[in-house]
């Protein structure tokens, strides 16, 4: 029996293993646009500091939350298509060190719920989208798919910025209002977690 499952687990693994590894862009065939989706949604470089800053934008109210879920996605955009546009390119370790910062910065923000200024916290969404909006099409050609791209990841910051902001905007009680904090530690962690490994192995995947 242990055999059988072993020599299953083998062959399940031997078919399931894909045969050309996408390392930038995913392709999804329905499109540009569901390819910067598909992108944005298998990215939590991406996801995750959306979720950090928008819970973040919850617990400061509405005004700031509206304010942030226009700058963010036109700050990404701005980001990626200057970067596809310029041809960027830089040392390895900027944007993986530019996104570890990111981590932990905005989880920091959220997990401290410090109170910022609303020009405060816009220079946080436009530092966000700049940065992410670059990494993401940095070598990419600057081509009408790129943009399609880029718009499709752009929606989808908006969408899941709108999506997180509604769970904490009505949080009322303290242990909610804690476990939204909580959720930031994390996210520094991840980020603090990232720093270490670059400082450690550098930025290059092996």
């Amino acid at each position: 029996m242990r055999r059988a499952l072993t020599v299953g687990a083998t062959t399940a693994a031997a078919l399931l293993t894909p045969g050309l590894a996408q390392a930038h862009l995913v392709v999804t065939g329905m499109g540009p646009v569901y390819d910067g989706v598909t992108h944005f949604a298998l990215s939590p470089e991406d996801s995750l500091p959306v979720v950090a800053l928008a819970f973040y934008a919850g617990l400061r109210g509405p005004q700031q939350s509206r304010m942030l879920l226009g700058v963010l996605p036109l700050a990404w955009f701005a980001g990626g298509l200057a970067s596809s546009l310029s041809g960027m390119s830089l040392p390895p370790t900027v944007l993986p060190t530019a996104t570890a910062l990111l981590f932990l910065s905005i989880g920091g923000l959220l997990a401290s719920n410090l109170e910022l200024s609303p020009r405060q916290c816009a220079l946080a969404a436009i530092a966000l989208g700049l940065i992410r909006g670059a990494a993401d099409l940095a070598g990419a050609p600057a081509t009408g798919s790129s943009v399609l791209d880029l718009f499709g990841m752009c929606v989808s910051a908006f969408a899941l910025f709108a999506l997180a902001v509604s769970v904490t905007l009505p949080l009322q009680r303290f242990w909610m209002i804690v476990a939204a904090r909580v959720a930031g530690g994390w996210v520094a962690a991840a980020g603090l977690l990232l720093a270490g490994w670059i400082i450690r192995f550098g930025a290059k995947v092996q």
